[in-house]
């Protein structure tokens, strides 16, 4: 397919009928990574030691647990390891960068871009904030997707344009195999009109 066909209208209407299932899609998968968790490192303006902690939702999606860890460990922490918790119904607000309270509480950190990007926040309750820096972009992005999807918000990452421009084109091409090389019309065909009498249907009520 040309540039052309994939701005033809027909084209153009299969993408947002397929949007909302592909984004439905995109949604389980956030959701499926915060239930396995994540490590996150505290800050430390010593840095002595790095100190790490750990975060999961639970599978029913009603709960985030979490918990300081000893060492940064690979692979899922069970929820009984995981000392406190915060109930997601008690969730107000997802706040990010610059504006998240870990970041204007230390001063030094406004100056280191990575970090700032990295971070966010969960505001709970009356005024109770959970602080969060993510390992790498990609994370960052899993995590404020998936708060935003229990929240009824939109995923409005770059992670989740760039996966639905990937599902979308993939989608395309497997429902578009059998029209390889057919022109896509850019409107239906026009109805024919109706037959002078319909002598042709069968009469079921007919006796023989």
């Amino acid at each position: 397919m040309n540039q052309d066909d994939h701005q033809s209208r027909p084209i153009l209407e299969l993408r947002e009928r397929v949007q909302p299932e592909l984004l439905e899609l995109i949604k389980q998968q956030r959701l499926n990574r915060l239930c396995e968790g994540t490590c996150f490192r505290k800050i430390s303006t010593r840095r002595r030691q790095d100190k790490f902690w750990y975060c999961r939702l639970s599978p029913n999606h009603k709960v985030l647990h979490y918990g300081d860890l000893e060492e940064n460990l690979q692979g899922q922490i069970p929820h009984d390891s995981l000392q406190e918790k915060i109930n997601v119904a008690d969730i107000k607000a997802v706040i990010t960068g610059k504006d998240c309270p870990h970041m204007k509480e230390k001063g030094a950190l406004k100056q280191n871009k990575e970090v700032l990007e990295s971070a966010f926040s969960v505001l709970y309750e009356s005024d109770e904030y959970l602080n969060f820096i993510a390992p790498d972009k990609h994370e960052f992005c899993i995590w404020i997707d998936g708060l935003n999807a229990l929240l009824g918000k939109e995923m409005s990452s770059a992670l989740t344009k760039s996966d639905m421009d990937t599902l979308i084109s993939m989608e395309l091409k497997l429902r578009l195999l059998d029209l390889e090389n057919i022109q896509i019309p850019e409107a239906p065909p026009p109805l024919p009109k109706e037959p002078s009498n319909y002598d042709f249907v069968y009469d079921y009520n007919q006796q023989t």
